[in-house]
């Protein structure tokens, strides 16, 4: 279920001969993933520090850690947000630029980082804890597969945030004519790395099953990324196998907690983090309700926020509020704060949080290698049946329109030059695409432009 293998087949097959995935099945069971995972995954890790017995000597024992920098972390953002476009040298439209361009570093090593602790639990279920070969073949995987090339595959599609800002300024612009040959390298290398950790793996006498399917999923998930249909295949795919797999192990990591001693709250906390379901209840329902207050910061031109569907006007309200500045605030803070807490409670190099995570980790002989059989042949038996549904609706759906091709490419760039010259504003281009090939044809583009400060010369 921690890997991307059973997501892979369903996304592909909700999605089939629908021209735009948004339009498709697919969002309903995106919509329905983000408004019970997203928050809840993002509360995991300070659920974990300060609402379990487990992490509670931790507290103590580490103040900075788990005090006094979540402490620092949200009045800087606060500090950032609050005051006036007038009172810093920065706008706070520059400011929620800056911010969100550190978001996104920040969140690309840390869903990489996530992988590698996936692959690390993994390791040490199979006995193979102290193992230093394998222990960096895992973080060069993660980081290679999982962090590398999938920026350099936002890089390619334009998806980076605010890419306009930052990235467009540092490649130089011969990358969109070899954007292919970029995206065949990218490919060949996430082959090569594959293979090299499944051979690596298979070679190993105490091999572990869970740990090669966690590979060859995230293989797939960095595949679709580099021969994307649509970015909102690829994003479905990566933000909801992370959000799943971060709820199972915050559910799983305090079940072996000691019950407390006093505290009416402290023993009902209790009673839930004995019962790893009870906490996945419980983070899906903080996840719902918190949904139209975090969902503010979210970087969407166009569309509907999931949170409308749900909330109506009172999430439209939010986000045109006098609060805006400081639910960004909230929305940025916590966001750093899970990525701070997430490398705190699960840094298993520290025998005091090795302690308090013994429900994740203390039954490493707990599951023989005929269930991981048994596993293994269940999930194969599922994606084969998903991929034969696929095939199968192929030839029975003559009535619905075939799916276009797309031409994907990076945001061009905009020359200084253009702008002395009175050429600024917003606009859309309208231009012919050849439905066999997917490129755009030879007749001349029409331009429609919005002007901004900037005067436009007549077309």
């Amino acid at each position: 279920m921690l890997s991307a293998l059973w997501l892979a087949p369903i996304v592909l097959l909700l999605v089939h001969d629908y021209s735009d995935p948004e339009s498709s099945p697919l969002d309903l069971l995106y919509f329905g993933l983000t408004a019970l995972f997203w928050i809840g995954h993002r509360l995991s890790s300070t659920y974990l520090a300060y609402c379990t017995e487990a992490y509670r000597p931790l507290l103590r024992a580490q103040p900075i850690r788990f005090v006094v920098l979540p402490l620092l972390v949200t009045a800087g953002c606060f500090a950032l947000f609050l005051p006036a476009d007038s009172a810093l040298p920065w706008t706070r439209e520059q400011r929620l630029i800056g911010l969100a361009i550190i978001d996104y570093a920040c969140v690309t090593y840390h869903f990489a980082a996530q992988h590698f602790g996936a692959l690390s639990l993994y390791r040490s279920r199979a006995d193979r804890g102290s193992c230093i070969h394998t222990r960096r073949l895992d973080r060069f995987f993660a980081l290679t597969a999982g962090g590398v090339l999938v920026f350099v595959a936002d890089v390619l599609a334009g998806a980076v945030a605010y890419q306009d800002q930052w990235v467009d300024r540092w490649f130089p612009a011969w990358i969109v004519s070899t954007e292919n040959g970029i995206r065949d390298g990218a490919m060949l290398a996430l082959l090569a790395v594959t293979a090299i950790m499944l051979f690596a793996e298979l070679r190993t006498p105490r091999w572990s099953l869970p740990r090669i399917l966690y590979i060859v999923g995230l293989a797939v998930m960095v595949g679709l990324a580099l021969r994307p249909r649509s970015l909102f295949l690829f994003l479905v795919i990566w933000t909801s196998q992370h959000w799943i797999l971060a709820t199972g192990l915050a559910s799983q990591t305090p079940s072996a907690e000691s019950a407390p001693t006093s505290g009416v709250v402290r023993r009902f906390l209790h009673r839930l983090n004995v019962r790893p379901w009870a906490v996945v209840l419980f983070l899906m329902l903080l996840s719902l309700v918190f949904l139209p207050i975090f969902e503010v910061e979210a970087n969407r031109e166009t569309g509907t926020y999931y949170g409308d569907r749900i909330f109506g006007s009172l999430a439209v309200q939010l986000r045109t509020s006098t609060w805006l500045p400081a639910l960004l605030a909230l929305g940025f803070a916590t966001g750093f704060i899970h990525y701070l807490l997430d490398r705190s409670v699960y840094r298993m190099s520290d025998p005091q949080v090795r302690a308090a995570a013994s429900g994740l980790i203390g039954n490493i002989a707990g599951r023989s290698r005929r269930k991981n059989v048994s596993s293994l042949a269940l999930v194969l038996m599922f994606a084969f049946m998903s991929v034969s549904s696929l095939h199968a609706q192929i030839g029975t759906s003559p009535a619905r329109q075939q799916a276009s091709k797309a031409m994907y490419t990076p945001r061009p760039v905009y020359r200084p030059e253009w702008a002395k010259q009175g050429f600024a504003g917003k606009g859309v281009v309208l231009v012919m695409i050849d439905q066999q090939t997917g490129k755009a044809s030879a007749e001349t583009p029409r331009v429609f432009v919005t002007p901004s400060k900037c005067s436009l010369p007549s077309f």
